[in-house]
């Protein structure tokens, strides 16, 4: 037992109307989640924990904790807030290695899950838990989508989603890695192998472009495609990155780590405009990653980034780089979209849907980024919640 994360739980109020609760997307409830584990229920803690958030383990590291629960503590007034994701985190972890799940009485109903990143793993607890045939599918090897692909091992150990896919497999859930739907599979196949609904889950992995001269020049990559396997890039020692949310946070963070050293985020506006969460930015610099503000590239050139500042000076400036990063975010690949008819999309190319996860397809539903853009894991979570009870009465309906 890690004795600071009592010291971290006694912390806490125990607030009768806990807004930590109202301010997490999931509705996680946070303040009987520390009486319980302080009243030596861990388990009953953690069982309460993965049923209202399957990924509450994942949460707990990944999420902007200052943003939602703890940024609602009562205590940030007057003190520090309660440490709510290493409490979480604590139980959590616990919890999913000490669980034995069994498959629950097949209730004759089949859903196909397209893509296992948040959104499509945690549908896959909640529907499997409740007796549905469970299939997943996915392009990759392993399952995670984002998780396993997308977020540095230093933030999240991947062996947390070895487990995940061992307890998936515990509730009966066939996994089918390597297939890309859309390609040699359809939906329409999937309706005719008797899926009664199918979920839409993959995810925003293809890379927005800056569409300035020089973007296709050989020391140019995209930050998307540099997380999925850092190693094999060799960067040299000085690294620009041009964006400043999250993702150039673990794209710098990780170059860091991947022998740069010399890292600079390039961004046009200020600090107090950098979408990044503090917390991540706080990371940065602590990793030694430089800000350079108030720049907008203009062009890339062989030597680094020729870009014009924004501070109202219109001046020219260069910034040398032996590699250039470029995040500034990601849409949806069109694979199924362009290979099933019915399946309409918005100007960014995200999957239209109605507020309980509806395609414009009869049977088909969809949520996380490939409805929403690329958001936090905790949001993918909420709207598959969503879509977990629209499904459920779509097939009694039929």
């Amino acid at each position: 037992m890690n004795k600071y994360v009592i010291t971290l739980a006694q912390t806490c109020l125990g607030c009768k109307k806990p807004s930590c609760q109202k301010g997490c997307p999931v509705n996680t409830p946070i303040a009987e989640m520390i009486r319980l584990f302080l009243a030596g229920d861990i388990k009953k803690a953690g069982k309460m924990l993965f049923e209202n958030n399957p990924l509450s383990v994942i949460c707990s590291l990944v999420c902007p904790h200052e943003k939602h629960c703890e940024g609602h503590c009562i205590l940030n007034k007057k003190q520090t807030a309660v440490s709510v994701g290493s409490i979480e985190n604590y139980i959590s972890e616990f919890y999913i290695n000490d669980v034995q799940f069994s498959e629950a009485p097949k209730n004759g109903h089949k859903v196909a899950i397209i893509g296992s990143g948040p959104a499509g793993i945690a549908l896959a607890f909640i529907l499997a838990t409740k007796g549905y045939e469970i299939t997943m599918y996915d392009g990759h090897d392993k399952i995670g989508g984002v998780l396993r692909y997308g977020i540095p091992d230093f933030r999240l150990n991947k062996a947390i989603l070895d487990t995940l896919v061992v307890k998936l497999q515990q509730l009966g859930v066939i996994i089918r890695p390597n297939i890309m739907i859309g390609k040699n599979i359809t939906i329409a196949d999937l309706f005719r192998d008797e899926f009664e609904a199918v979920f839409i889950g993959t995810g925003v992995w293809s890379p927005k472009k800056l569409d300035i001269k020089g973007e296709s020049l050989g020391h140019v990559h995209f930050a998307i495609d540099y997380l999925k396997s850092p190693s094999v890039y060799n960067l040299g020692k000085k690294v620009v990155i041009l964006g400043a949310g999250n993702v150039a946070m673990d794209v710098a963070r990780t170059a860091v780590r991947n022998g740069a050293n010399e890292v600079i985020i390039l961004y046009r506006k200020g600090m107090d405009d950098i979408p990044a969460s503090k917390h991540e930015v706080d990371c940065a610099k602590i990793d030694g990653v430089k800000f350079d503000l108030y720049k907008e590239p203009k062009e890339i050139t062989h030597l680094g980034v020729n870009y014009v500042k924004t501070d109202g000076s219109g001046e020219m400036g260069f910034l040398a780089a032996d590699s250039i990063l470029v995040a500034i975010s990601q849409n949806p690949k069109d694979y199924i979209v362009q290979n099933n008819k019915g399946i309409e999309v918005d100007g960014r190319g995200l999957v239209i849907t109605n507020e309980s996860g509806m395609t414009t397809l009869k049977g088909v539903f969809a949520s996380g980024d490939v409805v929403t853009g690329a958001r936090t894991v905790v949001e993918a979570v909420a709207f598959s919640k969503k879509v977990a009870v629209a499904i459920e009465e779509y097939i009694t309906s039929l």
